[in-house]
């Protein structure tokens, strides 16, 4: 699960908030600290506090940052002569016709030798470029990298801060901020504005009543090519081969029966999304006596979101520059999506005194949540007037003028929470502390009888340094805690709006049969439904150690935990094939998290006044199913009691077999490989392990009791997660060095993009350097160009027609662990004598880098930290698992000014 983002202790989004206005962020990782924050905490909360004025002088402050990205890493393709080699070999071993004729292949070759890349390399027949040599896939002759030119090498940003405060017993805070962040496409637009304005002011009204007020509005304005989408990254696995050109000879992009890519986001529409996010925040702070005070907190959220999305067309030309056809249907998506927020927090806290330092705090409260959505949709086709796109300038005519029926469609959703919450606190001279706490939380998402949470927690913490016998050593260790915490918060676990209530699901125009000609709209029942699903319970054992040492010069924490997740949401129990439809989910799982935390930090000055500092911390988790009663066979591809989340099973590999008899001989030894694909097996072919000692290399029944020659060969979970932070200031320079890590991590990605040339056929491959690097028992290629025999390959021999060689093994089991240098900042703060002589108080100059460099054992085709996003909506993950947008590395300037 996720932490809960508290903005100024308001549910928000982390990155529509100004990093200027922040003042501190802090996390709350176990459940006793949590538990006052409500029903979806039970992961933790992330604090953060926004700056506010402060009674005296107003101070006047301006920084800007202009930054220069580029992409990390990007794949890089073979040259087309190389790839029109690899994808005859893959045919080849496949028993299948060579994609690539000899004189196909000459003509890349002379193609490049005259300096061609990505324009041109076309057959004609005088009309039409791509012909007579039939489809231009297999007869063009150009030498594109389509990465480069899909993505540029480098993009400009900027963003620019003005904040004013003071005050007297009125205080007073505001900011403006821009941000404009171009994107790394090189054709299209892609780029992210935002506007942010923030005002807050506080006022004693009386000696014993406050009010603090805060508004906060956020405008982004996105926009990116309407084809880059999930979708896009499976064509650029598929349709982007080197051999075909960007442009024809006339400079015109060139789309004959091949989708281009570039064509598509340079002219294919585009897609826009405007957000409105306003945040009001009102507070009254009573304080009748001494050590009682009661707030009443009422926060409020609207979001509105226009998204505007055309399809225009993309137009194919013929030799004389002749406008021949076009691609598509041109169409107008529009949707409107409302979402109105309110929260109550209304507590009351009292705190005394007792004899010799005891204290004791008490707290109460009530809390409630409301969330209203409404939205709204419509699609139209065949736009009269391309320039200006609007429902009201539609034909609803396809591409074939063929009438086309247009969309409409929308809904409203709302749910709420309450929640009742108190808490007790005892300390005794800072040196004995106990918390308790206790909440009630109901919600709107479940049925009646199952919608309300009892959740007790408690926290008890002994700070040794406090006691009369360490008085000796209380100058080297001025702090010394031990804590324990126990805690059990709720979590509903669904995204699902009625997911106890079976709703109606309504299609347009998508009957099976005509009625008057057109295919009428539908509405069926949805899917079964659970009532009696409820709340996840989430308890969380904790122990931990704080010190401080040698006059707080080493600081440092140690934490172990165990969270047990009882009665987790997840797939029914099987229920017999015969049913004909999918099963609910039910409250069947249990799990069990066990994890531990530390962290390290020193500073200290030099002799000579430079003051530094030095801060680790390392992170570990690791978590086993306790029960799934979903799983009766116990099969290793889903949930097993007992067993690790993120187990990989899999073959080892024993290797690539360099001849024929090498391969031979390994089949005789083990009894066969027919099991994995009943092709022939060769050199060049992946030789498995035999594991179970029976005959033959096979998955068994694949359940844990019968696996065959499988086993655990790694665990995708991300182990040991670090960070190194170092800083130091003298003399007016600043210095920081940022490093975070993952030191251990395996990751699998069966994609084609991942093998090259892959089990779906030449028309769902493709060709990147690093698959240069497959076994050839011979040299291959035209004479004088040969590309030399490679028996000490790192991938096998490619086929189109099997995946024999690529199933989940050892040898491809990749480390993801990696180490990276994250932020590295250099600035310069001008004297203060300095700054007072022009009229500022104060004046810093830095330069920043981000992701600066990276080690890693990971293959080149993926970044480690965009593993798990290279998909979105419409992408295969067996196809382009692992193709992402790539990550920028980035260079700033930047300057701050106060007066």
């Amino acid at each position: 699960g996720s932490p809960l983002v508290l903005i100024d202790g308001m549910e928000g989004d982390i990155n529509t908030v100004n990093p200027q206005d922040i003042e501190s962020i802090s996390v709350l990782k176990d459940a006793a600290a949590s538990s006052i924050y409500g029903s979806r905490a039970p992961f933790g909360v992330i604090l953060i506090t926004t700056k506010t004025g402060e009674a005296g002088k107003t101070i006047i402050n301006y920084n800007n940052s202009l930054r220069v990205g580029s992409p990390v890493s990007l794949p890089k393709m073979m040259d087309s002569y190389t790839f029109a080699n690899y994808f005859n070999e893959a045919s080849k071993n496949g028993s299948q016709t060579p994609s690539f004729t000899d004189a196909v292949m000459q003509q890349m070759l002379d193609f490049q030798a005259s300096g061609g890349t990505n324009r041109g390399g076309l057959p004609t027949d005088g009309t039409t470029w791509g012909k007579p040599a039939g489809d231009p896939f297999t007869s063009a002759y150009a030498n594109t990298d389509w990465f480069s030119e899909i993505y540029k090498s480098y993009s400009f940003s900027q963003d620019h801060n003005i904040t004013i405060s003071g005050g007297g017993k009125c205080t007073y805070y505001a900011s403006l901020g821009y941000l404009d962040q171009n994107g790394l496409l090189r054709h299209g637009t892609d780029n992210l504005k935002r506007y942010n304005a923030t005002v807050k002011f506080g006022t004693d009204l009386t000696d014993y009543l406050k009010f603090h007020y805060s508004l906060r509005y956020v405008r982004q304005d996105f926009g990116r090519p309407t084809y880059f989408s999930g979708g896009m990254y499976d064509r650029i696995g598929r349709q982007t081969w080197p051999n075909l050109p960007v442009y024809d000879e006339n400079g015109y992009y060139f789309n004959n029966n091949a989708e281009n890519q570039v064509m598509l986001l340079a002219q294919g529409g585009q897609r826009t999304v405007q957000t409105d996010k306003i945040y009001h925040q009102a507070a009254l702070v009573f304080e009748p006596i001494k050590g009682w005070s009661t707030n009443v907190e009422f926060n409020y959220s609207t979001n509105n979101s226009d998204t505007r999305e055309t399809v225009l067309p993309c137009y194919n030309h013929d030799v004389s520059g002749k406008i021949i056809d076009t691609h598509g249907t041109t169409s107008l998506y529009q949707d409107y999506t409302k979402e109105d927020y309110m929260n109550w927090n209304i507590y009351s806290t009292y705190s005394q005194m007792f004899g010799d330092g005891h204290n004791v705090k008490l707290m109460g409260g009530f809390q409630s949540e409301e969330m209203l959505q409404k939205f709204f949709r419509a699609k139209g086709y065949g736009l009269q007037i391309e320039e200006l796109p609007e429902l009201d300038l539609i034909s609803n005519i396809d591409g074939l003028g063929k009438d086309k029926v247009p969309e409409v469609g929308g809904y409203r959703n709302e749910w709420a929470t309450v929640g009742f919450f108190a808490r007790a606190n005892y300390n005794y001279k800072e040196r004995y502390l106990f918390e308790a706490n206790l909440r009630y939380d109901g919600t709107s998402r479940f049925r009646q009888g199952h919608r309300w949470q009892l959740s007790p927690s408690f926290s008890v913490g002994w700070n040794i340094a406090e006691e009369e016998f360490w008085e000796s050593l209380a100058a080297k260790f001025s702090v010394l805690k031990l804590r324990f915490s126990y805690g059990e918060l709720g979590n509903m676990n669904t995204t699902d709006w009625y997911p106890t209530y079976r709703t109606m699901i309504l299609g347009q125009s998508n009957g099976q049969w005509l009625q008057n000609g057109l295919k009428p709209s539908t509405a069926y029942v949805g899917g079964l439904i659970n009532t009696a699903l409820t709340w996840e319970k989430v308890r969380t054992w904790n122990a931990g150690l704080d010190w401080s040492l040698f006059n707080n010069r080493l600081t440092g924490s140690a934490d172990a935990y165990v969270r047990y997740t009882d009665n987790m949401v997840g797939p029914s129990e099987e229920l017999p094939s015969t049913l004909g439809i999918a099963t609910p989910k039910s409250n069947n799982c249990d799990l069990r998290t066990q994890g531990w935390e530390l962290s390290i930090g020193w500073q200290d000055r030099t002799v000579f006044g430079m003051d530094y500092s030095a801060k680790f911390n390392i992170s570990d988790a690791r978590t086993y199913i306790d029960r799934y009663p979903g799983n009766p066979t116990n099969s290793i591809n889903t949930y097993i009691a007992g067993r690790e989340i993120g187990e990989i099973w899999g073959f080892e590999t024993i290797g690539i077999a360099k001849t024929d008899a090498q391969m031979q001989e390994h089949l005789e030894k083990v009894g066969g490989q027919s099991a994995l694909g009943s092709g022939v097996w060769t050199a060049g072919d992946i030789m498995y392990a035999d594991l179970d000692g029976k005959p033959g290399i096979t998955r068994g029944a694949q359940t844990l009791e019968d696996h065959g020659d499988l086993k655990v060969i790694g665990n995708s979970t991300p182990r040991y997660i670090c960070g190194l932070d170092l800083n130091a200031h003298y003399s007016g320079f600043d210095v920081r060095v940022f490093f975070q890590g993952v030191l251990k991590r395996d990751y699998w990605q069966g994609s084609n993009f991942f093998w090259g040339a892959g089990q779906w056929g030449m028309w769902w491959s493709t060709g990147l350097k690093e698959h240069e690097d497959y076994f050839r028992a011979e040299p291959i290629g035209l004479p004088g160009h040969e590309i030399p025999a490679n028996t000490d390959s790192y991938y096998p021999r490619p086929r189109f027609d099997s995946t024999q060689n690529q199933y989940i093994q050892s040898r491809y089991l990749q480390d993801a662990s990696y180490i990276r240098l994250k932020n590295f900042q250099l600035g310069y703060t001008l004297p203060t004598s300095f700054g007072n002589k022009i009229g500022i108080s104060s004046c810093r100059i830095f330069i920043s880098g981000e992701n600066l460099w990276t080690w890693t054992k990971l293959s080149k085709i993926f970044d480690p930290e965009t593993l798990d996003g290279g998909n979105t909506s419409g992408a295969s993950p067996v196809r382009s698992g692992g193709n992402a947008y790539p990550l920028a590395k980035t260079w700033s300037l930047g300057i701050s000014v106060s007066f």
